[in-house]
Formats: C-alpha cells, sequence, structure tokens
C-alpha cells in the first residue's frame, strides 16, 4: 500500500475535503476509488516480519479480525473528520457502546448514565454490566446535580446521549465531563442524532465518541457498521485489544461502502437539517400536534444550550398528536411518502413509534418519566422535497384527525 499525494496536513484541511479524501491509500495500481480488501489474513515475508508484526515493533497488518486496509481507511477519514486521534471500527453501533463500556471496566467499578438511552444502550448498561460485577445508576441527564450526586469514589465511566433517543433532549456534555473528570472517571458520548458534523463532543470534554454508521454515515439504508473515537492513550488501554480478542469485527465490505457514504455525508446532513427545521414548524402549527421536539426551535426545553453546543438542529424531530396511539398509529399508516421503521438517518424519511418498538422493553412509569408518551412519533428526516413530505405529514395528521372525530 502507498499512501495518496501529500501536499497538506490533513488536519488542516475543511471537512468536506477530509470527507473525501481523509486517510485514502492506494495499492500500486493507483486506483481512484478506495480499495476494498476482502482478505483474511495476510502474507509476511519471513518469520522474523510475522514475529516482529505480532511483537507490535513492526508495523503492518496480521489478521482481519482487528486490521484491514480498507477498515482502516474508514477508521482515519473519521478520526479525522471527529477530530480523535484514534478509532477503531465494529460491526455495528451496539457493538461500538458495548466495546467503549465493558473494555474500561471491572467488577466493582461503578458506571453513571442519562436515564434517556435507546433501549440496547439502557440494556447494557443496566442489565448486562452489572451481571459482571459493574455496578449502574441512572439520571436525569439535564440535570447537572443528579451527576453530581450519582458519582462515587468507584466510578469509572459514564455514558450519555445527547440528542437524546427519541425526544431530543439536550444534555450539558461539557458540564458532565467536568463533573467525571472531578472523580477521575471517563464520558463516552453517543453522538448519533448530532452527527459528527453538528456535534463534537471531544472538543467538549468527552473522553470517547461513539456511532452508529448504520445511521447518517452510511445514510442510504445498506450496511451495519460502529466506529469509537478517542485519544490513542484511551484507544489503546481499553478499546484495541478488547476488539482484537472478543472480535466484534466490521467487514471490509462495509467499511469500503461507508467510506463512499462519507463522501456525501455533509451534504445529505445539510439538506436535511434543513429539511427538518421548516417541517418542525408545520409540525408545530397543526392543531392535532400536542407539540414539537426539535433543537433548532426556540421552544425547545434546551433550546439556549443546543444552540452552544450544535451547528444546526439536525436531521432528527419528535411530535406528539392528539389521541394517544390510536391516533398515532392511525396518523403514521395514513403516510404515503414517509415509511414506518425503527432506523433513522437515512435517505428517505422515516417515522416510528417509540413506545411500540425502540422503548417497548421500558416499563410504562420508565416511558412516562422520559416523555415517550402512546402519542409520540419520530421522524427521522430524508432528502425528499421538503415541501411533499410537509404536505404528506399534514394530509395524514388532517385524516387521523377526521376519522377521530367521527370515532368520537
Amino acid at each position: 500500500m502507498t499512501s495518496p499525494r501529500k501536499s497538506r496536513d490533513p488536519k488542516t484541511l475543511r471537512p468536506a475535503t477530509q470527507l473525501v479524501h481523509g486517510g485514502s491509500l492506494r495499492s500500486r495500481f493507483d486506483e481512484t476509488s478506495e480499495a476494498l480488501f476482502l482478505t483474511q489474513g495476510y502474507l509476511y515475508d519471513t518469520m522474523e516480519t510475522a514475529e516482529a508484526r505480532f511483537k507490535g515493533d513492526e508495523p503492518g497488518f496480521i489478521y482481519s479480525r482487528f486490521s484491514n486496509p480498507t477498515v482502516a481507511m474508514f477508521e482515519h477519514r473519521m478520526a479525522l473528520i471527529e477530530g480523535a486521534e484514534a478509532a477503531r471500527a465494529t460491526a455495528s453501533g451496539m457493538a461500538a457502546v458495548t466495546a467503549a463500556l465493558v473494555g474500561q471496566v471491572k467488577a466493582g467499578d461503578h458506571v453513571v448514565a442519562a436515564r434517556a438511552l435507546f433501549g440496547s444502550c439502557l440494556y447494557v448498561v443496566e442489565d448486562l454490566l452489572p451481571r459482571f460485577g459493574v455496578e449502574s445508576t441512572l439520571v436525569e441527564g439535564t440535570d447537572l446535580t443528579e451527576w453530581r450526586a450519582a458519582v462515587r469514589p468507584n466510578t469509572k465511566t459514564a455514558f450519555l446521549e445527547s440528542p437524546t433517543n427519541p425526544t431530543l433532549e439536550i444534555i450539558d456534555i461539557a458540564g458532565v465531563a467536568e463533573i467525571l473528570h472531578g472523580v477521575g472517571a471517563t464520558l463516552v458520548v453517543d453522538n448519533v442524532f448530532a452527527t459528527p458534523l453538528h456535534q463534537h463532543p471531544l472538543k467538549l470534554g468527552a473522553d470517547c465518541v461513539v456511532y452508529s454508521a448504520t445511521k447518517h454515515i452510511d445514510g442510504q439504508g445498506r450496511v451495519l457498521g460502529g466506529i469509537i473515537l478517542a485519544s490513542e492513550k484511551f484507544i489503546a488501554d481499553h478499546v484495541h485489544n478488547f476488539l482484537r480478542q472478543t472480535g466484534p469485527s466490521l467487514s471490509p465490505f462495509n467499511a469500503w461502502t461507508l467510506l463512499k457514504s462519507l463522501e456525501t455525508l455533509p451534504i445529505r446532513v445539510a439538506a436535511q437539517a434543513a429539511s427538518a427545521a421548516h417541517i418542525a414548524d408545520a409540525l408545530a402549527a397543526h392543531p392535532a400536534v400536542v407539540r414539537t421536539l426539535y433543537p433548532g426551535r426556540a421552544d425547545h426545553p434546551q433550546a439556549e444550550l443546543a444552540r452552544r453546543q450544535m451547528s444546526s438542529g439536525g436531521t432528527m424531530l419528535a411530535f406528539e398528536v392528539a389521541g394517544g396511539k390510536a391516533a398515532a398509529f392511525r396518523m403514521a399508516n395514513a403516510l404515503s411518502i414517509i415509511g414506518i421503521s425503527n432506523n433513522l438517518g437515512d435517505a428517505k424519511s422515516l417515522i416510528t413509534h417509540p413506545e411500540t418498538t425502540t422503548h417497548q422493553r421500558l416499563k410504562p412509569e420508565q416511558r412516562a418519566a422520559l416523555g415517550i408518551g402512546p402519542g409520540l412519533l419520530r421522524l427521522s428526516v430524508g432528502l425528499e422535497d421538503t415541501d411533499d413530505l410537509i404536505e404528506d405529514l399534514v394530509h395524514a395528521l388532517d385524516k387521523a384527525a377526521t376519522r377521530r372525530s367521527a370515532a368520537e
């Protein structure tokens, strides 16, 4: 493998350029597109070379369970755009979350997490870690007082999403990081809703950032993937060996697909965010909508923090329709463009009912505490024409409201 032409430090380039060129490696064929290396293993010129690589004395690839040229290109490109020293890719977003947390802790340690978490993340914190002697405490993420009260001398790390899934609460990342660092603990942030373009947790004090690359990074509904980004020391101490020995590997094909997706990430996310802002305003004005949750609106509960912490309101929003679950189902079923799916960050607009899908494993009182009511719908805004999406939503809301009135 050879490196591309180097005329400028890639760290000095702007994000759109980094996402096209960053981390690229060329083979002896000097291909334009990144090469896809579908290989399990690698050959060594001599036994001495093999020994040196396994000892870490010589750079080079050993086995695709934990090192592959195509995967490495994806990792390097993501590290550039995130402003991280190092990155490790995984087979899915949940593999990234699990590795970032489990790799840090041992029996007797303590973990703090925001209560507002995706169901699978909550499982890792609340169910999985305690099986191995790691205690966990859940807090109201927007209340720094609760974070301060929760930390202990044995607190090892903490985990949060911001914006949260699905109610888009904004958590003060810098404030939480300061609290954790005060007791010698680390902070892991799931940044998937904000994307690496609209929020920078490492600059705000987080120690580690995780993504489900399945979402905006792919953005076209094709492959699964995840990535962990942090300092070289964090990756070396907590992540690399865990991934090497347990094997939640990202396939080279998925890495190649994600690399190509990164080239269009700024264009896609900018268009989706602009559309989401208009849609949020339209939904807020509709009489059948009880509340609209979008970080870019002035009526968002943490609007001022969102302006400080994020450069855009993002591509995601949530809204609650009058009439509860029945009305929410009628409304979603009446949509003709927007699809019903639990995925997000796609080029296609997608809607889901969190109470019965992504957060159904929570107890009713837990959902109520998080603001996940029966009428709440989460909308991931895609790349369709904004006016077509608004017309689709308004028509569905009107139809659902008419049917509700008739039923009453």
